[in-house]
């Protein structure tokens, strides 16, 4: 989740609302289209959202509850309650242990696949927000977005093996599959290499003209990474760090996902689109798509198995009178009107 994303909400509402005007055209400009939205409810803000890649189901970290979609029906299987402010959620791949950065609790919150049932409560660093799973060490990383490192979990034992510390404050972290991950630091807008093995920072790569990278995704046959910044994507090789390519995308994004059967790097904007871009090389780029969501869908997963992308977004009322200690309030969220929208080809 990015911090900065408060500060832009003024300039997003009149983006959302020039794409709003765009009507259909935007959606007839390529293969993608919203095929459904399921109305899930809830009234409380959400973060970063992911699919079971066994199971299938949907994972929505939605404020202090973890909200599981069948993506069969479209209906909510369960509810992880007890929490205080969730940021992601990732998956081991033995298929028994999911686990829920709880950032308002600074804490890894173990759960049970098949239940959902909450196992264990880990203490990590201050505010852990990106999560992922590094199979060759078997190992769960919450990056912790205020302390400026990362809390190192062995998946057998939920026991913390390691803290790693970073350069800057850590955004959306990704696993090459090989030994190595990668995280965005936002306020540095570089991209720090990891080598999971030894827990040392490889590399600590300025990634210009992106600033302020937050979601972030891999092309791991090709080596690529993409972060995706405002209006921006880089394309960075993975091995060297070198920025291959900045395709044009929309404004506030916050996630970001990779289809290695099309050759697809997508890109969730806040303004209310999602820009599908085509790998034509590694090294060359062309934007294939821009879709019209709505505004405030920043946040995406994609589900390898279907081709699908999930977003996220509610309905705003107005905005709070700014205050001494919150200058920049965000708009409020209607009651009952978060909304998951299924995208298809």
């Amino acid at each position: 989740m990015r911090k900065s994303l408060k500060s832009r909400w003024s300039r997003l509402l009149v983006a959302g609302a020039t794409i709003s005007m765009m009507g259909s055209a935007a959606v007839a400009q390529g293969p993608y289209h919203v095929a459904a939205q399921w109305h899930v409810g809830g009234d409380t803000g959400w973060d970063y959202l992911a699919v079971d890649p066994m199971s299938k189901l949907l994972y929505i970290t939605h404020g202090n509850h973890v909200l599981v979609i069948d993506t069969a029906t479209g209906k909510v299987k369960t509810d992880i309650t007890g929490l205080k402010g969730t940021h992601g959620v990732a998956f081991d791949t033995s298929g028994k242990f999911g686990y829920i950065s709880d950032g308002g609790a600074n804490e890894v919150v173990v759960f049970d696949r098949k239940t959902d049932a909450i196992l264990e409560h880990i203490p990590a660093g201050t505010n852990p927000d990106g999560i992922v799973f590094e199979p060759v060490t078997q190992t769960v990383w919450a990056f912790n977005g205020r302390s400026k490192n990362a809390t190192v979990i062995d998946d057998s034992t939920h026991q913390v093996v390691a803290t790693v510390s970073l350069p800057g404050k850590p955004e959306f972290p990704v696993a090459d599959g090989k030994g190595s991950v990668y995280d965005n630091i936002e306020d540095l807008s570089q991209i720090v290499h990891i080598d999971a093995k030894t827990h040392t920072v490889l590399g600590a790569w300025p990634i210009a003209p992106c600033e302020g990278p937050s979601g972030l995704a891999i092309d791991k046959q090709h080596e690529r990474l993409f972060a995706v910044c405002d209006q921006k994507m880089a394309v960075v090789d993975a091995n060297t760090g070198k920025v291959v390519a900045t395709p044009t995308i929309g404004d506030g994004p916050d996630a970001a996902g990779f289809d290695p059967k099309n050759q697809l790097a997508f890109s969730s904007n806040g303004e209310g689109t999602l820009t599908v871009v085509h790998e034509d090389s590694p090294d060359s780029y062309s934007v294939l798509q821009t879709l019209t969501t709505k505004r405030g869908a920043r946040t995406m997963a994609f589900d390898e198995s279907t081709g699908n992308v999930y977003v996220v977004t509610a309905d705003f009322g107005p905005r709070p009178a700014a205050t001494a200690d919150n200058p920049r309030p965000r708009p409020s969220i209607l009651p009952g009107s978060f909304v998951v929208m299924v995208i298809s080809r």
